[in-house]
């Protein structure tokens, strides 16, 4: 079967220009309606590949995102946010983009055209078999990208991905591929819109599912969540509240003594309410 980017065809959509501002919205809306259902249908990829994620997890592996523009930067802002709303380190996930740091806010010429970089900035990492790569690609033709996957698997890396268009060749490259076929865009070919849309959900299952899996989530809530602001520290005194049903102040020196609710929860379930470290 030929290779079709459905990505890149034609917009359902015809003379943009003349349609009324609400007509606009109100057709950009239909079509993001779309996206959630094509994700569920992808559902058993998405269960393979985080199956995956969480092996080398507890393995002590890392996970890497590649990509290049909109696909690299949704790995870069999902990496980021690990962290803080996990509270694990900053080298567990790691995002990737074709051009370094600079390709974060503007594009960066041909660099998702090399076929050699995607290797050269794993292995600045470090890279081993106990990681796991996977790339970002809503065409799944990125040289960078297929590339970078197909030394991992050389090197017998685990490798999966997340692309928009079936049969491509990131995901005949890839060990456990994810697609998402949600069609053509409202502007032809602006993949930062539905595709964009739909990797950042599959992004946010993958990591939030990994997460609860390793038990970084207690009941619902991100106990080992960063208190990195006002408005955390208050949910988080919230949270002890709500756990342990002391008074806000009580909750408030809990969180102050031990730095983190799970701890201030654990403690005080051993310890009482002697807030001594």
């Amino acid at each position: 079967m030929d290779f079709i980017k459905t990505t890149e065809q034609d917009s359902n959509y015809d003379e943009l220009e003349s349609m009324s501002l609400n007509d606009l919205l109100t057709n950009i809306n239909s079509e993001d309606k779309t996206v959630p259902n094509a994700v569920e249908k992808a559902l058993p990829q998405i269960e393979a590949l985080t199956e995956q994620v969480v092996k080398a997890f507890k393995q002590g592996g890392r996970l890497f995102y590649m990509g290049a523009g909109t696909s690299g930067r949704l790995g870069i802002l999902d990496a980021s946010e690990c962290p803080p709303t996990f509270g694990v380190s900053h080298d567990m996930v790691i995002g990737l983009i074709a051009g370094g740091d600079t390709a974060i806010r503007k594009a960066v010429e041909n660099a998702e055209d090399s076929t050699t970089q995607g290797w050269k900035d794993l292995e600045a990492h470090h890279i081993s078999e106990k990681d796991i790569v996977i790339g970002i690609a809503a065409s799944g033709t990125t040289p960078y990208v297929i590339h970078a996957l197909r030394a991992c698997n050389d090197n017998n890396i685990p490798t999966g991905c997340i692309t928009c268009n079936a049969g491509s060749p990131l995901s005949l490259e890839a060990q456990y591929p994810i697609e998402v076929i949600v069609g053509p865009e409202f502007v032809t070919g602006s993949s930062r819109m539905k595709a964009g849309t739909a990797q950042k959900l599959v992004l946010n299952m993958i990591t939030t599912t990994s997460m609860i899996q390793l038990g970084r989530i207690k009941g619902n809530k991100m106990v080992d969540m960063q208190l990195s602001n006002d408005k955390l520290v208050n949910r988080g005194i919230r949270m002890i509240v709500e756990a342990l049903n002391v008074s806000y102040e009580e909750a408030s020196n809990l969180l102050e003594s031990y730095g983190s609710v799970r701890l201030a929860v654990d403690n005080y379930k051993t310890h009482g309410n002697e807030t001594d470290r």
